[in-house]
């Protein structure tokens, strides 16, 4: 049973973000700092992942300029980027920057990098020419503006929300977009934690605030989450709630998890092992550093979000795998594949062959060549039932996704919601097939 005290924070956590379909009073809002794990080759500094604001009663003009969303608008996704045309933030609305796309039926079941490249480029091209114009080829151009489009196709994300006024709201606006937006990025002291820093104590004035010993006095993503966490313990008032933004199942690469500096320092060999060994005294000192003030766990009490639904509790890790069994019991049954990891691996393959490109509607599709005949394949839940694929194919994306989402692997976070919703999917697909998950 999920704790009592989880599900109140849920219920108040229904009221974060609109994009989930939720309708909600303009009478009260949230602040919402995103703690994004790091991805990719990682280094000293992008070991620490990244952190951003979500605001749900600011909206964004432009990049550059804020204003108070209207009715029916999802809010804006703010933060501060190293070489990002010139400019110290910009703002991006909640679903395109978690997906690239601007609806939330748009968002694909799963991804590849091929995908992911084309989504973004195409949001790219409708709203970031500004900030990433076309080379002079044409093409999209090189740069750190990928990070504006997509986030959850790279790393997971976890959410903590606090409790904002509309006046709070409206100064904020007001002091952005009087400022002068140009690039600050410096990794040692305006990173993107400092950024997030200094807005969050501008709304309420010493809540976030560095560690000198953990992170050896530099503002890092984890410290900024976990100062949060702490000043809502104090202030019960503000509403406090936690949720999880899964990374969206696929091939790309899987994140991993966001570290303080004295933590990574410790878990990578790359800097722990020849620290140890030229000074293994200052090594047992970032060792004490870390255990006395740098650890934190942004999964406790975390909801689980997709888009369209309500926050759930995360499945644990027998009722993912009694779920798994019975999704190979289902695929043997259906003469498909064997199993799920077959069909993930099937469908690894296919997608790797396959040209993305847009409906007629603007949703995602992937152009495939099968048996010598070019099909076009639905890859989001507004289009996978509508496109010429035929039941083996869509029910091999859907198996696919299944298999992604029941990994045993405890930094994957599903519900069981998500889990019933994709067995109906596929069911719809494989109409013989009868398998209650409720």
């Amino acid at each position: 049973m999920w704790p009592a005290s989880s599900r109140g924070k849920a219920l108040k956590t229904l009221i974060l973000l609109v994009f989930l379909g939720v309708s909600i009073s303009r009478a009260r809002a949230d602040a919402t700092l995103l703690l994004e794990d790091p991805y990719g080759r990682l280094g000293f500094f992008t070991g620490t992942g990244h952190v951003a604001l979500y605001f749900d009663r600011i909206c964004a003009t432009s990049p550059i300029e804020l204003r108070r969303c209207a009715d029916g608008e999802t809010g804006a996704v703010i933060s501060r980027y190293n070489k990002m045309a010139g400019y110290d933030w910009v703002a991006v609305p909640l679903v395109p920057y978690l997906y690239a796309v601007e609806n939330v039926d748009e968002v694909p079941l799963l991804a590849d990098a091929k995908l992911v490249a084309f989504l973004r480029n195409q949001y790219r091209r409708r709203h970031l020419q500004l900030i990433a114009p076309d080379d002079p080829s044409g093409e999209p151009p090189r740069g750190n503006w990928t990070q504006l489009a997509g986030a959850s196709y790279d790393r997971t994300i976890y959410g903590l929300t606090i409790e904002t006024s509309a006046e709070q709201d409206d100064r904020l606006i007001a002091m952005l977009n009087a400022q002068p937006n140009r690039a600050r990025f410096y990794s040692l002291a305006e990173n993107c934690a400092d950024f997030v820093r200094e807005i969050i104590n501008f709304y309420y004035p010493k809540a976030l605030h560095r560690n000198i010993v953990a992170d050896l006095g530099i503002s890092t993503p984890k410290q900024m989450a976990k100062s949060l966490a702490k000043f809502s313990q104090k202030h019960p008032e503000l509403h406090a709630a936690r949720f999880v933004i899964p990374q969206v199942p696929g091939t790309m690469p899987r994140s991993t998890t966001a570290h303080g500096v004295a933590e990574s320092l410790l878990k990578s060999k790359k800097y722990v092992l020849p620290l140890i060994a030229v000074q293994p005294i200052l090594a047992g000192c970032v060792a004490a550093a870390y255990i006395g003030g740098g650890r934190f766990d942004a999964t406790r009490d975390a909801m689980v979000f997709t888009p369209g639904g309500r926050p759930q509790p995360p499945l644990a890790a027998a009722e993912k795998k009694s779920y798994e069994n019975r999704l190979n019991h289902l695929l043997a049954g259906s003469g498909s594949e064997e199993t799920s990891g077959q069909s993930a691996k099937a469908w690894a393959r296919l997608q790797a062959g396959a040209q993305p490109k847009l409906d007629q509607s603007g949703r995602p599709v992937l152009q495939m060549r099968l048996d010598e005949k070019l099909i076009d394949l639905g890859i989001s839940r507004a289009n996978i039932l509508n496109t010429q694929a035929s039941p083996t194919l869509t029910g091999t994306v859907v198996a696919a996704r299944l298999h992604w989402e029941l990994r045993p692997s405890s930094d994957v976070k599903v519900s069981q919601r998500d889990i019933v919703r994709d067995w109906n999917l596929l069911q719809q697909v494989l109409p013989p097939l009868r398998a209650d998950l409720n």
